[in-house]
């Protein structure tokens, strides 16, 4: 599968549709985001099951923004619409196939468990003031396991 440009527009969908995606953050000025393309295009055509999108940083200021995006390449992960990795650097061929091969085995119980944790810590510290009750509702995300947008 042929890899997708993502915007500020289809990026949360995206995200939220597919079981693993693979985002590959760029700039057109960008050596190592040059020498990179071609490496996860092969990994687009090696793993049509995986979406591989990538994001313009010069066209998609605001996105990057809030991605928190400032070296380039950047490459994220998300599994079900968690992400579960996020370094800037390019990768050789063998490496990105390591770090697919590590997605795949998540154990995204696990994951889960671990942001219910810290979520619930965090939240216990910001509501053990007197008077404070805690609220049904979405629950503040880790930034080392969420998405913002999600």
């Amino acid at each position: 599968m042929p890899t997708i440009t993502l915007t500020q527009h289809n990026f949360d969908s995206v995200v939220a549709a597919n079981p693993i995606v693979l985002v590959d953050w760029w700039a057109g000025w960008c050596g190592p985001c040059q020498r990179f393309a071609p490496v996860y295009e092969a990994s687009s055509d090696r793993y049509p099951e995986i979406v591989h999108g990538k994001v313009d940083t010069e066209a998609e200021v605001a996105l990057s923004s809030t991605a928190q995006v400032t070296q380039y390449p950047t490459l994220m992960a998300f599994r079900e619409g968690l992400l579960v990795y996020c370094e800037a650097g390019a990768l050789a061929s063998d490496a990105l196939d390591d770090l697919v091969q590590q997605i795949r085995w998540l154990d995204m119980d696990r994951v889960r468990r671990e942001v219910a944790e810290r979520t619930d810590a965090q939240q216990l510290a910001t509501t053990s003031a007197p008077g404070s009750a805690r609220r049904a509702g979405l629950a503040p995300v880790s930034p080392q396991y969420g998405w913002p947008g999600l």
